[in-house]
């Protein structure tokens, strides 16, 4: 199979020729129909996460069809559609995932960072943590729910049920969750880098009541701000766009520094979270959501061989919604 292959942190991805993996016990051996590009692929590639598998085929927001169950395997049958996400096995017997907190569980294992992932032909996946993904939805459309989206949606519940809500970036994540703020009849304010009038044009396309600069403050205050950009320095932008009690999210699993700011800015019961990785609830939630209000993904597609190139886009900036790869003779 042709899979591309990250050999060494803050080096290209190599296009290699590897044997078709084989399922384990409780896996199942995926064909993949399309992969998204995400920004912790980023991390991972340009080595800002730290200690993964190596050598490492990237890669979390996986859809595609079962070849054939492992041993033990009896979840899906050859020739279903499965969604693979970022949390690909938990230990199961830590007090975190004894509590109902998987994604916090202190021995997981993460697809495209810590095992395999889809920026292949084939890839094999614990089957507790692949899903059915709802009808309706092509492949590449399918792609970034699996992270993107789920990640997103985990992000959004924990901002609270706040009427007016600030996205900051508004990439793959972003580009989801503003409608499904619509829907639940909240306002969003988008924020983007200086000048991006893609983004920003995107954004009021699907929904947002106001668009502006990252470093501009919005015309009302907020309840609260998702940051989905992995940039620390937006932390006290966020902080002063916040109504009292509103709450700031980090989305993201890595950020740059966060610089000192005074504490009148957090006084007044103001918050600030973080979100990490995301529970197979999450995913069952978001997907029955999914299904119900068919989120429009608007994909860039790359054939799996210009993974660098589709890297490349979402580092500079130059993607308005998703990247999604597709292997074999492309998209579907």
């Amino acid at each position: 199979m042709k899979a591309m292959v990250l050999e060494e942190p803050g080096k290209a991805l190599v296009e290699r020729e590897l044997p078709i993996p084989e399922p384990g016990e409780g896996e199942i051996l995926v064909k993949v129909g399309a992969c998204g590009v995400c920004r912790t692929d980023l991390h991972v590639v340009d080595g800002e996460l730290p200690e993964p598998k190596l050598p490492l085929i990237p890669g979390h927001e996986v859809v595609g069809t079962v070849v054939s169950p492992g041993p033990g395997a009896t979840r899906f049958a050859a020739g279903q559609r499965v969604g693979i996400p970022w949390l690909g096995r938990t230990c199961g017997r830590c007090r975190f995932c004894r509590s109902g907190r998987e994604n916090l569980c202190e021995n997981p294992e993460f697809t495209g960072y810590t095992r395999n992932g889809g920026y292949a032909d084939y890839l094999v996946a614990d089957e507790r943590f692949a899903f059915p993904l709802p009808e309706g939805y092509g492949d590449g459309e399918a792609a970034p729910l699996l992270c993107a989206g789920l990640i997103g949606y985990r992000s959004y519940r924990l901002a609270g049920p706040g009427e007016k809500l600030g996205f900051y970036g508004f990439g793959a994540a972003a580009h989801l969750l503003v409608q499904l703020a619509v829907a639940q009849g909240k306002e969003v304010y988008a924020f983007t880098r200086s000048g991006d009038v893609a983004a920003q044009n995107l954004a009021r396309e699907l929904g947002a009541v106001w668009t502006g600069a990252s470093t501009e403050a919005p015309p009302v205050p907020l309840d609260a701000a998702i940051l989905f950009a992995p940039a620390g320095e937006l932390i006290p932008a966020a902080l002063r766009a916040l109504d009292r009690g509103g709450k700031v999210v980090c989305a993201g699993i890595h950020m740059s520094d966060i610089p000192s700011f005074p504490y009148r800015l957090l006084w007044e019961e103001r918050q600030i979270a973080s979100v990490a990785n995301l529970t197979r609830q999450d995913a069952e939630e978001f997907f029955s959501l999914a299904a119900r209000l068919h989120f429009r993904t608007h994909i860039h597609s790359y054939p799996l061989s210009q993974a660098n190139a589709a890297l490349s886009a979402l580092r500079e900036g130059r993607i308005a919604g998703a990247a999604v790869l597709f292997p074999g003779s492309g998209r579907k």
